[in-house]
């Protein structure tokens, strides 16, 4: 951000005086001016410091995951929403991901999980029945096919089911999962996606959990839902945690209530966990 705020600085000195005062009283033209120098990664990352992006929240994880990919000397990620519906946040993962791969080169290919049917029927409390009801958020497949612009892979059934079908073919290290299948019982089946080989993760999964935060009426807590099956998660796995960015909402420049939803899979054991990744001169310059 430092830099996007020098180089519009410079940009302001080199303007002539005329066209400085006409601009002054044109705030329009100002910004398309500015907007015309700017690199097309350094809009995408303004775009999102401001959150003047579509589900600037998937946007973020998946930008991370690319550029964690590519400091790992990495060609291609695999990205995967459970949960897909009518499909709006799998359509926006498309257009995403075309973005992140023409500025980072890392090619993306796109998952969706669903059942289909909507959700199934509620026999568990931690499934949060007072505010979910059988057949919720069902899809309608031929219509989304008909939607989606590009390789996405729909793979439809039960996660309990097709999760494991899934960890048997081969697909690039998953770098971004979105989790928005509302229940308890739905999200800890779905976590076993990282119940596979170290080759199809990245030692660092960007997670985006939809229901961690609800309405007043929800009262989404850690003993049901979501939260639920990431305490569990992290109970029963040693080398492997799911947790919070620490401080991400504070260091955003919108402060917005997704920061709280947003957490990283760490897979301390994984070959690659350990190797570093930040550019050594930009590193330099921050520690200076």
């Amino acid at each position: 951000m430092k830099n996007i705020v020098i180089h519009l600085i410079n940009n302001i000195m080199k303007i002539e005086t005329y066209q400085k005062l006409t601009l002054v009283f044109h705030p329009t033209l100002l910004l398309l001016f500015f907007l015309r120098k700017i690199p097309l990664s350094w809009f995408f990352e303004l775009r999102l410091a401001i959150d003047g992006i579509d589900r600037p929240y998937y946007a973020y994880c998946l930008f991370q995951a690319a550029l964690e990919a590519k400091a790992l000397h990495l060609k291609k990620i695999s990205a995967i929403e459970f949960g897909v519906a009518a499909g709006n946040g799998l359509i926006s993962l498309e257009r995403l991901s075309k973005q992140v791969t023409h500025i980072t080169g890392i090619e993306i290919d796109i998952y969706g999980f669903d059942l289909v049917t909507g959700l199934p029927k509620i026999s568990d409390y931690r499934d949060l029945p007072y505010i979910w009801k059988k057949g919720f958020c069902k899809m309608n497949v031929s219509t989304l096919r008909k939607r989606l612009k590009r390789s996405t892979t729909l793979i439809l059934g039960d996660v309990k089911d097709t999760v494991p079908i899934f960890l048997e073919r081969d697909f690039s290290p998953i770098g971004f999962i979105a989790f928005d299948l509302d229940y308890y019982t739905s999200t800890k089946f779905a976590l076993r996606i990282f119940h596979t080989i170290e080759n199809n993760l990245l030692p660092r999964i960007f997670c985006y959990f939809d229901n961690i935060i609800g309405t007043d009426e929800e009262i989404m807590c850690e003993f049901t839902g979501e939260q639920l099956s990431i305490r569990e998660f992290n109970n029963i796995h040693k080398n492997k945690k799911i947790a919070k960015i620490s401080g991400l909402y504070h260091k955003r420049i919108i402060k917005s209530t997704w920061s709280d939803m947003v957490y990283v899979m760490h897979s301390f054991k994984h070959t690659l966990y350990n190797r570093y990744i930040y550019p050594s001169e930009d590193r330099q310059d921050n520690l200076n």
